[in-house]
């Protein structure tokens, strides 16, 4: 199972959310799906946490990793894990250090796919 990187939130989980997705609108990245699984779970009268998953992304970070090495694209776009663990929100995503030694994508090229590491440490952020 792959590792994740998990940074804490200073914001309850509705700002959370609401902040990155603010983020990925002023970068002019495309938010593809909000994947609510407590809302999914609510539906089947089961419950759960609060835990939504973020697929986003931007055809000029993806498509050159897709080009080097087309398997990648399993990977993309990009998600965002965003949940609640008792008193803590926290934003977890596939490090993409990772992505690119599993892949063979260069570092060069895999470079914009680091802006999921920016998107969370800002949304995080306190201020």
């Amino acid at each position: 199972m792959p590792q994740l990187t998990s940074v804490p939130s200073a914001h309850s989980f509705a700002e959370t959310v609401s902040r990155v997705e603010q983020r990925l609108a002023a970068l002019g990245v495309r938010l593809f799906a909000r994947i609510d699984h407590a809302e999914n779970a609510r539906e089947a009268g089961l419950q759960m946490p609060p835990t939504t998953v973020l697929v986003f992304g931007a055809a000029r970070g993806g498509t050159p990793a897709m080009n080097a090495s087309p398997d990648i694209a399993y990977e993309l776009p990009l998600r965002l894990l965003i949940r609640q663990r008792e008193d803590q929100v926290e934003l977890l995503y596939r490090p993409i250090d990772d992505l690119a030694a599993d892949y063979g994508v260069p570092a060069e090229v895999i470079a914009p796919l680091r802006m999921v590491e920016k998107l969370a440490a800002a949304a995080a952020a306190a201020s």
